[in-house]
């Protein structure tokens, strides 16, 4: 499980700067400046937390305890992302709206860090 964090952060990573350089480049023209500006949010927060999805993989392969803590707080991440930064990315880019989904995955990245300071802080 711990690996599958890192290749999902590798993932969002690769994908996160894929989708700022095709928006910087490509739809640029199309989304306007407040597009873009909304774009850019998205995928800063994407790439912010491909490296939390690294690391909650790293610290759940050395850890001894803790780790569904960290496994939670893993999959928080992976699933905040797409549903935060894949909702934008789908209204800036493509025009399709996906009602309630970009909150969620923001509650989600949210829970994720709280996951990761209650595993932090949680003695073994």
């Amino acid at each position: 499980m711990s690996r599958l964090w890192i290749i999902l952060g590798a993932l969002a990573g690769l994908t996160g700067v894929a989708l700022a350089a095709a928006g910087a480049h490509a739809f640029a023209p199309r989304a306007g400046p407040a597009g873009m500006e909304t774009l850019r949010s998205a995928t800063n927060l994407q790439l912010i937390h491909a490296l939390a999805l690294v690391l909650s993989g790293v610290w759940a392969e050395r850890a001894t305890t803790r780790r569904p803590l960290i496994h939670a707080a893993g999959l928080c991440f992976a699933l905040g992302i797409v549903g935060f930064s894949g909702a934008i990315h789908a209204l800036v880019l493509a025009g399709i709206r996906l009602p309630a989904i970009a909150p969620t995955g923001g509650t989600l990245l949210m829970l994720g860090w709280l996951l990761v300071g209650l595993a932090a802080l949680r003695r073994g």
